[in-house]
């Protein structure tokens, strides 16, 4: 700020200086030298001098022809016409410049002009003052004295001059004023003494008093200028097309310098990339290891892990009968269910804390595996007998059937394990695995939990493998067909509809009772296609029989749908396609779902059975009693009929003993104001018993076996009798002497 403060100063002190020197040379100045020659030197220094300069190639000045007319202005016409020309001249050239883009702080141009003034004036002032030497100064008009002042001149001014730009150029912020004056020394000294030189030529050229001659001079000089003046602008082209091919060189030199560091850059890159795809690589393989080995959902091993290591158990155990080994076989049952209700994400968190159960049960030297789904398998090591392995897996299915809770969610699981101790007959894992498998299924028909594998176990399971076969071209092979058990109106004796019965006769091994192909076609998805053709066969056959008489037109066939059937959402359109292929009324098709099915996922089963009281048929609750219902639940299922299971009907003894579950069933069942069946009535006992009670149907072995369906259709057109014929007589004497009916309790 202060430095800044001084630079004003010292500007506004030199521009005061350079007007007074002006003033000063106005005052002093001759009228004689008025004349049209020094109005020349003016127009030379203001007009052409600052647009004849000639830059020098490779040098710092140029040969100003300014500085020529000020030194022939002060040895013509005197200091103070010199002065004046300086002045003209000074601000013709900064405005000059100014126009050919230089740029000048505020009170430059000012500030220049004082400083060429006050330095010629100096010089001048110089000039008077020192007196001529005696023996040493020349002789006026002499060229030795021409000589002399015009060095005296050139080398004052450059005094001069320089000092005042150093001082003005320090005190605005530049170098130090030692460094400008050195500056000056090699630039402006020789542009002054050029300038001397060329005031000096024209002196003489003027002072000869001949003006052809001075013409041929001026002329000579104007064409040695202009030559010279070609020849710069031609070395000043060949210096620009060097100085532009240098510039090219450069530029093409610094292009390929950056395009060598992109490429350093790019190869960098690419070479970090290609660290990163190795490291990725290797990180794939090492994943790709862990999944050939490892499951990722619960981190135990997988299926060929598992075999592996069973396949060294087994060679082991040939080579060393002590080594000795179980395999267990898990499987979660109805796992299905989570995922469905609670979702697959929900399905995968239980599924790894089956895991980390099962891990915190066994030995460390053990192996647990999950080699499907919902099932895991576990190789235990170093037990004495089976009867140990036994109770490990006892306590693994105990520990699991606990309830537990998950992300808010109280889950409790049901599962099966099988057991399956080693044996010199095995070869390969697949073995150990297919017979563990095995028990596990034995636990599962069995209900048990648990079960260890034994080769009768194989027999049947193969057995059974062979009737899944079969059971699936039964139908394209003509082997299954229908048999319907009467159902009664125990009212009056007459035929209120039929159950639909499933037979398989196999062409081999003959009749295969229901109980043992049903759950077959239950577990392996059979039984829904099986139901469809049941449906479609049976609403055929009742459209047919109903049209045998008047009396059959409401007759009702009751078909039974399974729980794995309910569960599908396609039984609606199943039904539906039935009746509209067969064109019986729906309220004559009864479907029978069984106490255990409708309670599994009660809900649902409300949903479906809306669905299809919608559509029009009729339904009931099979084997009712063997469950465990929940009576809300119960009141909310929309069924027509409740049908007594025959369990409870057979504890009835020949005087009526055991009848109390019976009372219950149907006092229940009367206050839903749902009708009642019983089914497995064998005896006039039952029979009278449930008279009595008021049941409202019966079927039993008591009034008609399963009939084929041509037995079926001839009974039918007979009209038989269906009641016992000493119950036919008794119900008309009771009738013909008027009594009413029966009591119910």
């Amino acid at each position: 700020m202060k430095r800044a403060l001084n630079s004003v100063i010292a500007k506004g002190v030199l521009i005061a200086l350079g007007a007074v020197t002006a003033a000063w040379a106005a005052v002093l100045i001759r009228p004689n030298v008025l004349t049209p020659g020094l109005f020349a030197l003016l127009v030379l220094g203001a007009v052409l001098a600052p647009r004849m300069s000639l830059t020098l190639p490779g040098w710092r000045f140029a040969l100003s022809f300014s500085d020529a007319a000020i030194f022939l202005a002060f040895i013509v016409y005197g200091g103070p016409a010199a002065i004046l020309l300086t002045v003209l001249e000074s601000v013709a050239n900064c405005l000059y410049l100014r126009s050919h883009g230089t740029k000048f702080g505020k009170w430059m141009i000012p500030a220049n002009v004082a400083v060429n003034t006050i330095a010629i004036g100096l010089t001048y002032g110089l000039w008077l003052v020192v007196p001529p030497i005696p023996g040493i100064t020349p002789d006026a008009g002499t060229t030795p004295h021409l000589i002399a002042m015009l060095s005296f001149l050139a080398l004052a001014q450059f005094v001069f001059s320089a000092s005042l730009a150093s001082i003005l150029s320090w005190m605005n912020g530049g170098k130090s004023f030692l460094l400008t004056l050195k500056r000056y020394l090699s630039t402006s000294a020789m542009t002054q003494m050029v300038g001397a030189g060329i005031a000096g030529v024209v002196y003489r050229l003027i002072s000869f008093g001949d003006p052809v001659a001075a013409t041929i001079g001026f002329a000579a000089m104007m064409v040695a200028y202009l030559t010279y003046r070609r020849s710069i602008s031609e070395i000043k082209d060949a210096i620009t097309h060097a100085e532009s091919a240098e510039r090219k060189k450069s530029e093409a030199e610094r292009d390929r310098r950056l395009q060598a560091e992109q490429y350093a850059q790019q190869l960098a890159r690419s070479l970090e990339l290609q660290e990163q795809a190795n490291d990725a690589l290797r990180k794939s393989e090492n994943d790709l290891q862990y999944a050939a080995y490892f499951d990722p959902l619960t981190g135990l091993a997988n299926r060929k892990q598992f075999g592996d290591t069973l396949s060294k158990l087994i060679d082991g155990y040939k080579n060393d009968p002590a080594r000795t080994f179980h395999v267990l076989f898990l499987d979660l049952r109805k796992f299905k269910h989570i995922n469905d209700s609670l979702g697959h994400s929900f399905g995968d968190k239980v599924l790894a804390t089956v895991a980390k159960r099962i891990l915190r049960m066994v030995n460390s030297t053990d192996v647990v595996a999950r080699i499907g789904g919902d099932e895991f398998a576990i190789v235990l090591t170093d037990l004495a007998n089976v009867g140990k392995a036994q109770k490990v897996a006892r306590r693994i299915y105990d520990s699991l059937g606990q309830p537990f809770s998950l992300a808010g969610n109280r889950v409790t699981l049901d599962l099966n394990i099988g057991v399956a101790p080693c044996d010199a007959e095995y070869v390969t894992p697949q073995e150990v695995l297919r017979d563990a498998d095995i028990a596990m299924h034995a636990a599962k028909e069995k209900k048990s939990g648990v079960a260890v594998f034994s080769k009768e176990l194989r027999v049947k399971f193969l057995d059974r493998i062979r009737l899944e076969n079969d059971l699936r071209h039964a139908v394209d092979r003509g082997e299954l067909s229908m048999s319907y058990q009467p159902i009664i109106d125990l009212s009056d004796g007459k035929l209120f509809g039929m159950e639909a019965l499933l037979r398989w006769n196999h062409t081999e091994l003959g009749q295969i009772p229901p109980n043992k192909f049903i759950p077959i076609a239950e577990e392996s998805g059979l039984i829904i296609p099986m139901t469809n053709w049941i449906l479609e066969e049976t609403c055929k056959r009742i459209a047919k029989w109903q049209k045998l008489s008047p009396d059959y037109e409401r007759l009702v066939v009751s078909v039974n749908i399974s729980g794995k059937h309910m569960s599908n959402d396609d039984l609606i359109d199943d039904v539906e396609n039935a009746l509209i292929e067969s064109k019986i009324d729906p309220h004559t098709l009864k479907l029978e779902i069984t106490e255990s099915a409708a309670m599994e996922n009660a809900d649902h089963t409300i949903r479906i059975l809306n669905q299809l009281k919608e559509v029009g048929v009729q339904l009931s609750i099979d084997d009712f009693g063997t469950g465990y219902s929940s009576l809300s639940y119960l009141h909310r299922l929309p069924f027509d009929t409740l049908k007594i299971d025959r369990s409870f009907v057979s504890a009835v003894g020949d005087k009526g003993e055991g009848s109390e579950i019976l009372k219950t069933i149907v006092s229940l069942a009367k206050n839903l104001k749902k009708k009642v069946i019983a089914e497995g009535i064998e005896t006039i006992t039952q029979l009278e018993l449930l008279e009595e009670l008021g049941c409202h149907y019966g079927q039993g072995y008591l009034m008609s076996k399963p009939l084929t369906v041509t037995k079926m259709e001839a009974a039918l057109r007979d009209k038989r009798t269906w009641l016992p014929e000493t119950l036919v007589q008794e119900s008309r004497a009771t009738s013909a002497f008027g009594m009413g009916d029966l009591p119910v309790f």
